[in-house]
């Protein structure tokens, strides 16, 4: 995949974009339009994406440890697979988003909305789930 370590990308439109294996790390991503992006596979350890429009993007199997997605919007994002350890999900939008055997350990989804999320298999082990909506 792309190399895209650190790339400045806030505000940028990847709308349908291919990224599958992208490497992220680091990667400025606020304010990001994602929308129907393929991240399939994609490392955003440590990624910025608050603010980020992530709506029916695929994540599958991406590395997320560490990432940043405050007030982020995955409405039914495929998140299936993927390592959000330790990730900042405060305020998220996860509503019928798919986290079958994702791993969430120790992340933070402090007010995040989770309504409808496919949570099966999901590690959600030490998270912290503060006023959030299951």
């Amino acid at each position: 995949g792309a190399d895209l370590t650190y790339a400045d990308l806030s505000y940028a439109d990847l709308t349908n974009a291919g990224l599958r294996g992208a490497d992220l790390r680091g990667a400025d991503l606020t304010y990001a339009n994602l929308t129907y992006a393929d991240l399939t596979n994609a490392d955003l350890t440590y990624a910025d994406l608050s603010y980020a429009d992530l709506t029916n993007t695929d994540l599958h199997g991406a590395d997320l440890r560490g990432a940043d997605l405050t007030n982020a919007d995955l409405t039914y994002a495929d998140l299936s697979g993927a390592n959000l350890n330790g990730a900042e999900l405060h305020n998220t939008n996860l509503t019928n988003s798919n986290l079958n055997g994702a791993t969430l350990r120790n992340a933070y989804l402090t007010g995040a909305t989770l309504n409808g999320a496919n949570q099966s298999n999901a590690d959600l082990t030490g998270a912290t789930l503060n006023g959030a909506t299951l």
